[in-house]
């Protein structure tokens, strides 16, 4: 008879256990389960670890591994004992094992549902948060098999293991026994165990994207001797912008005799390994089949991050697309992250740093925002509009293909980065929007977020972009980023328009627009601009062509210091003073921005015609515009970097620096978003509450949907009969009006009968259900008489009883029809919609979406934020609506989604909503088995 620890495995390798992970100081790590090739790899990582740390995990020295220890550590059944590694470069640096236990102790197989679990962690890596991160992986693996609980036994000594636990957030029991600490935890996530999860996240990955941006020496890969080439041109152009750090020119083409010779002052050498010093970041800019190669160096010598510009990737076909997963498995083996392929490359401005390790010729002034784009050619773009007007960046990542280092991760560092206050973002994928937008909705509350969505129309995911696709519409995906906070804009010019505005102005504490000029005409378009936008203007002043710029400032200034305006609006056009001289523009902004100084809380936009030179005047009050001298100060120069780069002085605050727009549109709607946003972090500071109903069943909900599942439910899953969809929504108090079939018209009459006139007959054939422009409903059917006609005009009209399928259905109290649905789309999550029933709804697309789970707040805005909602709340002297009932039925269908993964589809329609109550006339269920990993899952980087 085999024991256990002899069974073979009793289930297929587990793949979709594997995940790249970001450790706490930035690297990377892969996590795997252990298998029986692994017997040489656990041996070498055994021999690596320290006796002390071999005596904290046996409790008895044990200086190396006999065969049956091996043997047990590297064959699981996968379910009752499970062993995962985190590995760099293929090599182990910590392991991590459960094994199913009863309560005894002793081993044990399923029901039982506790595990004892054991950590070992090489002591080179210790402090790394491997441990950790390991432990969100395991219990993820443990509750996957059936496990609730785990139980560890540590030696007190062993304080850093005892901390791990400790610090995971779960419910925990501690007992001291025989010298040994026994801790025992719950695996069910808590609020604290999720909070403590994400923090984690969020220092890791923003850690990854700042060894990227804050490198201490950069090698520069496929530099040639030449001019020209991208390789000498980022050389040159890190050069230029004076790094800080140590540069180095690697090309293989070098001769082995110029080993050690300089390029312009730049150490150069055939290769990395040939570097003696570290290398923080490597630029790779050689042919796509030469990457391979430079990366396994980079990754031999230690190198922490990769920007690889070379091109012929996901973008160039399938090929490209193999190669391109095969760089980051390869980069990511030996912890680093790349941004690329095909980038275009990273700039980070700060003194500290100044680091220009990219395509542009020429390095942004330092500023306050944060800039991150797919594309290089709207990267070109932007940096250019923002260089000519003035502004300055703290960081900008072009990211190419975005293989690996995504948004998600700049937004990870912008968080707490004290040198960015705004941050926008050109990106044609979201590779998960479900993090996106939780991160978005974070950053958000301090930091303003401006997003542009590129081939938003086209449904084609451009070529490069490995990602994982949303079912949702655009229209959808745009309100859900406005949920988060997220400020989204059509263009790159409004994206620009909104960031300097945003990142030299406070926030508007409300609509109200004062406007003022010396052009009647221009303030009334301003005016009509911000009607038409949802601003409230107040009258403009005009201040007659003959204003000087004194009479500006004290209109500003009094426009500024009245109580009934939010933010003030200046247009200015070309004006000729008593002497016949045109007055200087720098006159205007110095005027203007003294004004602005007195009232500094009130935002001020300028908006100008053919008055050259104004828009630089004003930018010129913050030290980022382009020609802010820097006074010189020698330093010593470090290897590498040119001698006597002057210092940059410190960035002065914006606050007084006032945008300036060629058209009053532009500026209009800059600040009607910078209204829309300021109103939203109002909100997001009381967001609601989820509420808990007492009638919700939310065990038996469960129990029933696995039933369903486990009887019909294939891997695609299944829709509900209407008996079982009727039964599950109601254990969430959602009760639906019975309608009885008829198939034929004294069957309808016996249904009527039942019923209790007046009834409705209604067809359910799917071309003509919830249709009733078409004719397929025939409502207030007072006795049998009418019931029997209508029936026999619907049976003329559309077909035989078969092909209709006629119900019918007891009258509820007329009201509005509406829609109430839910829809979990595998990249985005679980989406909440609603709007009124009818065709001119769905052409107008006038539906309202939020991700689940859905407050109370949010409720209430969603019957709110659609475009007819007037018709709810006594349009034309009709009586208003129930809609605290219809609030209610939205919470508990998000909450039916949002318990039950399983869930992916919920259709309620129509909902009639009445002076009193609500009444769901049909509804629709359907059920699939939920993913094995969701959000709420183990940290993990997007899997290639």
């Amino acid at each position: 008879m085999q024991t256990p620890s002899d069974q073979q495995d009793r289930h297929d390798y587990p793949s979709h256990w594997e995940a790249d992970v970001v450790l706490r100081d930035g690297g990377t790590a892969r996590i795997r389960p252990i298998t029986a090739e692994d017997a040489d790899r656990l041996v070498s990582f055994y021999e690596q670890v320290s006796d002390e740390s071999k005596y904290y995990r046996f409790f008895a020295p044990y200086p190396r591994l006999s065969a049956k220890d091996v043997h047990r550590f590297t064959h699981h059944d996968q379910v009752d004992r499970v062993g995962l590694a985190a590995t760099v470069g293929g090599e182990f640096i910590a392991t991590v094992r459960y094994d199913r236990i009863d309560e005894r102790g002793m081993a044990a197989s399923a029901p039982a549902d506790e595990a004892e679990v054991a950590f070992l962690v090489q002591d080179a890596h210790q402090g790394r948060g491997v441990a950790s991160t390991l432990l969100e992986h395991i219990a993820a693996v443990a509750r996957e098999r059936g496990i609730r609980r785990f139980a560890a036994e540590v030696l007190p000594a062993n304080t850093k293991m005892i901390k791990v636990f400790t610090d995971a957030g779960y419910q925990q029991k501690r007992s001291f026994e025989d010298g040994v600490v026994r801790l025992e935890f719950d695996l069910e996530p808590t609020d604290r165990s999720l909070a403590v999860q994400r923090a984690r996240e969020q220092r890791a990955e923003g850690r990854s994207v700042q060894r990227l941006l804050t490198p201490g020496s950069v090698a520069v890969i496929g530099a040639g001797r030449a001019p020209g080439g991208v390789g000498r041109s980022v050389l040159s152009n890190l050069r230029e912008s004076g790094f800080t750090g140590r540069l180095y020119a690697v090309n293989s083409a070098f001769e082995e005799e110029a080993e050690g010779a300089h390029i312009d002052g730049v150490p150069a050498h055939r290769s990395v390994a040939a570097v003696e010093e570290p290398v923080d970041l490597a630029v790779v800019a050689v042919p796509a089949e030469r990457v391979p190669q430079a990366v396994a160096e980079c990754g031999e010598h230690g190198v922490r991050g990769l920007v690889v510009l070379s091109a012929g990737y996901g973008e160039s076909g399938e090929l490209g697309r193999g190669r391109q997963r095969e760089l980051v498995r390869q980069a990511r083996s030996y912890g680093m992250r790349i941004i690329g392929p095909n980038a275009f490359g990273v700039i980070n401005t700060s003194p500290e740093t100044r680091l220009n390790a990219s395509l542009a010729p020429q390095s942004p002034a330092r500023g306050r925002i944060g800039l991150f784009t797919q594309s290089g050619a709207i990267g070109i773009a932007l940096l250019s509009g923002l260089h000519r007007r003035g502004a300055g960046l703290s960081t900008f990542v072009g990211s190419g293909n975005r293989a690996d280092v995504s948004g998600n991760d700049l937004l990870q560092y912008w968080f707490e980065d004290p040198d960015t206050d705004v941050t926008l973002m050109y990106l044609e994928t979201i590779g998960n929007p479900r993090k996106f937008t939780r991160l978005a909705r974070r950053s958000a509350v301090t930091k303003p977020l401006v997003v542009v969505q590129g081939a938003r129309h086209s449904g084609i995911t451009p070529t490069g972009h490995a990602v994982q696709a949303t079912r949702l519409p655009h229209a959808t995906v745009s309100a859900l980023l406005r949920q988060a906070g997220v400020i989204r804009v059509d263009t790159v010019t409004e994206m620009v328009d909104a960031g300097l505005l945003l990142a030299g102005q406070p926030l508007p504490s409300g609509p109200r627009v004062g406007i003022l000029g010396n052009s009647e005409s221009l303030g009334l378009l301003t005016y009509d601009a911000c009607v038409a936008d949802g601003l409230r203007p107040l009258s403009p002043r005009d201040l007659t062509t003959a204003a000087t710029p004194a009479d500006f400032r004290t209109a500003l200034a009094e426009a500024l210091s009245y109580d009934g305006c939010d933010a003030v609006i200046v247009n200015a056009i070309p004006w000729v003073g008593e002497d016949g001289a045109t007055t200087d523009p720098e006159t205007l902004a110095t005027e203007l921005r003294a004004a602005a100084a007195g009232c500094p809380a009130k935002p001020v936009a300028v908006v100008h015609v053919e008055l050259g030179g104004l828009a630089e005047a004003l930018a010129a009050a913050a030290s980022t515009r382009p020609d802010a001298p820097a006074p010189p100060t020698s330093r010593p120069p470090a290897e590498g970097a040119p001698p006597d780069t002057p210092e940059e002085p410190p960035a002065a605050t914006e606050q007084y620096r006032i945008p300036a727009y060629p058209a009053a549109e532009r500026a209009v709607r800059a600040l009607s978003e910078a209204v829309k946003y300021a109103q939203w972090r109002r909100e997001a500071a009381e967001p609601g509450r989820v509420h808990e109903y007492d009638d919700i069943d939310e065990s038996g909900a469960a129990e029933r949907i696995a039933e369903l599942l486990a009887k019909d439910g294939g891997p695609r899953g299944l829709t509900l009969a209407p008996a079982d969809a009727h039964e599950l929504l109601g254990r969430y108090g959602i009760r639906v009006r019975q309608a009885l079939p008829a198939p034929g018209p004294d069957a309808a009459a016996d249904v009527a009968r039942t019923l209790g006139y007046p009834v409705a007959l209604k067809t359910t054939a799917p071309h003509l259900r919830h249709r009733a422009d078409l004719g397929g409903v025939r409502l207030d059917l007072a006795d049998e008489e009418q019931l029997r006609r209508a029936y026999q005009e619907l049976t003329d009209a559309f077909g035989t009883p078969a092909e209709l399928r006629p119900v019918v259905q007891g009258m509820v109290p007329r009201g509005v029809d509406t829609v109430v649905r839910a829809v979990l789309d595998p990249a985005a999550g679980a989406v909440l919609s609603f709007g009124l029933a009818g065709a001119a709804s769905e052409l107008l697309g006038d539906t309202a979406h939020r991700l689940v789970p859905v407050t109370d707040r949010e409720a209430a805005s969603m019957v709110r934020s659609i475009r007819t909602m007037p018709l709810l709340f006594g349009w034309r002297g009709s009586a208003p609506v129930d809609t605290p009932a219809l609030e209610e039925l939205l919470q508990r269908v998000s909450r039916l989604v949002d318990d039950h993964p399983e869930v992916v589809t919920v259709t309620l329609e129509p909902v009639v909503v009445a002076q009193r109550g609500l009444s769901v006339l049909d509804a629709s269920v359907r059920l699939a088995p939920p993913p094995a990993r969701d959000d709420l899952g183990p940290r993990t980087l997007p899997g290639y």
